[in-house]
C-alpha cells in the first residue's frame, strides 16, 4: 500500500489558530516534513501531499481562509524535492481543460516530473453559483469531466488538443509546450503524460470514464461500498477493453490514532472548531469524524487497513486533525503503521 498525506490549506478550517501571515510557513513546514519522513525500516513514508480544490470553507462558507489549490501546486514543486503533488480533486469546471492542462504541464516542469492529476465533475454547490460558473446538471458536469480528461490527456501525449468538437467543450489546436516530463504507459507506448486520477464513485458515468482513461480512482464509503464501487469499475473496464489491474484504487481517510484519551482529546479540538465557525453544521462533521474507519491505535488501524487492502485499496490518503500543529500523530503513523502496510 503506498501513503498519501492531505496538508491543511483551510478549507476544513484547518488554519483558524494560524495567524494568516504563518499560513505559506505551516503549509511549507508540513510540505517539508512529507518530503524528508522516513519509517523505522529507512524508506520514505509519504509517497504524496495533497490538497483539495475549493474557493469557500466546508461545511459553508465563512470568512476563514481557503487557499487556491493550483497556486499552491506551484509552490510546493518549487518548495520540495522528491514527494509528488496532487489535488483531490481538481474540479473540471472551474478550469478550461486547455487552461488547466497547460498549468498542470508547468507545474511538472517545476517539479521536475511530481504532479499528479486528480479530477472530478465538481459538488459544491455555493461555491459554483458564487464564482460565476452555475450550476449544471449532474449530467452536464459529467460529460464535462469525461471530455475534459481527453482533452488534457491528448495536449500532455501530442503537444497540441487537435480538433476536439464535444458536447461541451469545442477546441482546435491549444498547444502544451512544454509537455509533461513524466511518461504515462498507454497502449503499450509511454507518451509524456501526467497520471490521471478519476475521483468520484458514480457507477453509470463516472467509473466508466475512469475505467476508460484513468491511472488511479478514488472513492470510498464503508469497506463494503468499496468492495461494490470496485466491481462495477472491473465491469467497465470488462466493457471497455481494459485491464483493471492497470488502475490503482485510493480513498481518502480522516484518521485519529492513539489511545481513547488522545482521540477524545482531537475530537474535542475539532468540536471546538466546528462549533466556533459552522455551528449550524458542527453535529453533522462531528459525525464524520467518530465513524472514521481509521480510528483507534495503530494496530487497529494497521488491522483496518489490512481488510482495506485485501479488498483492492492500493492507495491510501490520509487527513489528520491539527495536522498544523500537532506532528506526533504523524510521527506514530510513519513508525507504527505504514511500515506494517508496505
Amino acid at each position: 500500500m503506498r501513503f498519501g498525506l492531505f496538508i491543511p490549506q483551510g478549507w476544513r478550517h484547518d488554519l483558524t489558530e494560524v495567524a494568516p501571515e504563518n499560513h505559506w510557513d505551516t503549509m511549507r513546514s508540513l510540505l517539508q516534513h512529507a518530503d524528508t519522513a522516513t519509517t523505522p525500516g529507512g524508506d520514505f513514508a509519504w509517497e504524496s501531499v495533497w490538497v483539495y480544490d475549493h474557493f469557500h470553507t466546508v461545511p459553508e462558507p465563512t470568512d476563514q481562509a481557503t487557499h487556491e489549490a493550483w497556486s499552491l501546486m506551484a509552490a510546493f514543486a518549487a518548495a520540495s524535492d522528491r514527494v509528488r503533488l496532487g489535488q483531490m480533486c481538481t474540479c473540471m469546471a472551474y478550469r478550461e481543460p486547455t487552461y488547466l492542462a497547460k498549468v498542470a504541464a508547468t507545474v511538472d516542469a517545476i517539479s521536475g516530473g511530481r504532479t499528479e492529476m486528480g479530477i472530478g465533475a465538481g459538488w459544491y454547490e455555493h461555491e459554483w453559483r458564487a464564482y460565476g460558473y452555475g450550476f449544471p446538471r449532474a449530467g452536464e458536469r459529467l460529460t464535462a469531466l469525461d471530455e475534459g480528461v481527453q482533452i488534457m490527456a491528448a495536449m500532455w501525449r501530442t503537444g497540441s488538443s487537435g480538433r476536439f468538437d464535444g458536447t461541451r467543450y469545442q477546441v482546435d489546436g491549444a498547444l502544451c509546450h512544454p509537455q509533461p516530463l513524466q511518461t504515462v504507459p498507454v497502449d503499450g507506448a509511454e507518451p509524456p503524460s501526467i497520471p490521471l486520477w478519476i475521483a468520484g464513485g458514480g457507477e453509470r458515468k463516472t467509473l466508466l470514464t475512469a475505467a476508460k482513461y484513468a491511472q488511479y480512482t478514488n472513492y470510498a464509503g464503508d469497506l463494503e461500498t468499496f468492495r461494490h464501487k470496485s466491481d462495477v469499475l472491473k465491469a467497465h473496464c470488462e466493457a471497455v477493453g481494459r485491464d483493471v489491474a492497470e488502475i490503482t484504487r485510493s480513498a481518502n481517510f480522516n484518521v485519529l490514532i492513539g489511545t481513547e484519551k488522545e482521540i477524545a482529546d482531537k475530537l474535542a479540538w475539532l468540536e471546538s472548531v466546528y462549533r466556533k465557525h459552522t455551528p449550524a453544521k458542527a453535529d453533522d462533521e462531528l459525525a464524520g469524524w467518530r465513524t472514521t474507519p481509521l480510528r483507534g491505535t495503530p494496530e487497529q488501524i494497521v488491522e483496518t487497513l489490512t481488510q482495506w487492502k485485501a479488498a483492492g485499496l492500493g492507495y491510501q490518503i490520509g487527513y489528520f486533525p491539527n495536522a498544523a500543529q500537532d506532528r506526533e500523530q504523524l510521527a506514530r503513523y510513519e513508525n507504527e503503521v505504514i511500515p506494517a502496510l508496505r
